[in-house]
């Protein structure tokens, strides 16, 4: 049942922003739009890779009615996570591990979870109106809805840009029965810039507004369950969780600044901390020290294998024993990658001393390929 709000909706921001978040707008939850075709063309060129949930509930995300038939607007709010640092200096510090800055930091979908359901509660009981809250644990795409709320425009990144943002900002939605007065969609203001597609060191953008997840380093870091491709290993560098650099040189970004106190605080020693150090976490250790971040979810065998591509692009052979202490780990992800990590930075005399060793003991097919690579 539609229900007619009774309140103003300057009412609802001002309690948004009480609340912390940085951006707010609203959208109509029943209009058309194109970005289900949008998906539906993303799904059909296999660009999704490994994330086949996309698939399975692709018709649930091709509206906000799909998800739920009651909702008749959609409000949107966004949380600054901008970094002080400057993510592509990191990449220069190849002893130490970059995790992406949205993740370095307590896990942003219980901190907005948190604080959209206070507002939901709130707007509830003010409108009478059923509400669902979403904080991209659903199949709901906030970015198109984020963008036709006024917060901003989906980039040639494919990521929401924003005109007091940049490129940093984390989304939340609410879907509400009340009818509430739309904002006016974001027009795009990338122009003739090609900063994020330019930067991107694996090619993941076929076009603008377009992305080929199978190529990106973000989604191979974290959604990929295999071994890393041998043609990212390189360009991965010392990226051990995410990838910041198509967002990190969007000329947005210089107005991002004025968010800073209501960011989620970042850790730094989890932004940058040195690959000896990650390479020897076991699953327990692993679960300590990233406890409550976005890192956690992927598990301990695909961070200590991505930590392994970064030791052996770091051209240390200091390192070099770290790797050949995982060539018996219990993961072969661990193990492949070590594999590699062992074949850039030992001698080669070295190397095929321990492949002798190693290599007819190896029942996985994946490391034994890198064996034989």
């Amino acid at each position: 049942m539609t229900v007619t709000l009774a309140i103003a909706k300057a009412d609802i921001a001002a309690r948004a922003q009480k609340l912390g978040f940085d951006a707010f707008g609203v959208t109509s939850a029943c209009e058309p739009w194109p970005a289900g075709a949008r998906l539906e063309h993303f799904i059909a060129e296999g660009r999704h890779g490994d994330m086949d949930w996309l698939a399975r509930e692709a018709h649930r995300r091709s509206h906000p009615q799909m998800l739920w038939p009651e909702a008749r607007s959609a409000i949107l709010v966004g949380q600054s996570y901008a970094p002080e640092d400057d993510p592509m200096a990191l990449l220069a510090e190849k002893d130490k591990g970059v995790v992406s800055a949205y993740a370095a930091r307590r896990d942003y979908h219980d901190v907005i979870k948190g604080k959209l359901k206070q507002l939901a509660q709130w707007l509830a009981l003010e409108s009478g109106a059923e509400v669902k809250v979403f904080v991209d644990t659903a199949p709901l795409m906030e970015k198109p809805l984020a963008q036709r709320a006024g917060l901003g425009w989906q980039g040639k990144h494919t990521n929401l840009v924003s005109r007091e943002h940049g490129s940093w900002l984390l989304l939340g939605a609410i879907l509400t029965a009340a009818e509430i007065e739309p904002d006016q969609p974001q027009e795009e203001h990338c122009g003739s810039c090609r900063a994020c597609l330019d930067v991107c060191p694996t090619n993941a953008f076929p076009a603008p507004f377009q992305l080929d997840a199978r190529k990106c380093l973000a989604y191979l870091s974290i959604e990929h369950e295999g071994q890393i491709p041998q043609a990212f290993r390189e360009p991965m560098g010392n990226r051990v969780f995410g990838c910041d650099d198509c967002l990190a040189v969007c000329p947005w970004n210089k107005f991002a600044a004025q968010a800073r106190e209501a960011r989620i605080s970042m850790r730094d020693e989890l932004r940058l901390a040195p690959l000896a150090d990650l390479a020897a976490l076991d699953d327990s250790g692993f679960r300590a020290r990233f406890a409550g971040t976005p890192v956690k979810r992927t598990g301990r065998d695909r961070f200590v294998r991505n930590v392994l591509v970064a030791i052996g692009n770091s051209g240390d052979a200091g390192l070099a024993a770290i790797a050949q202490a995982r060539l018996g780990d219990n993961s072969p992800l661990v193990r492949g990658m070590a594999v590699w990590a062992c074949r850039r930075l030992l001698d080669a005399d070295t190397f095929e001393r321990v492949k002798s060793e190693r290599a007819p003991q190896e029942r996985d097919a994946s490391v034994a390929e890198e064996w034989l690579a």
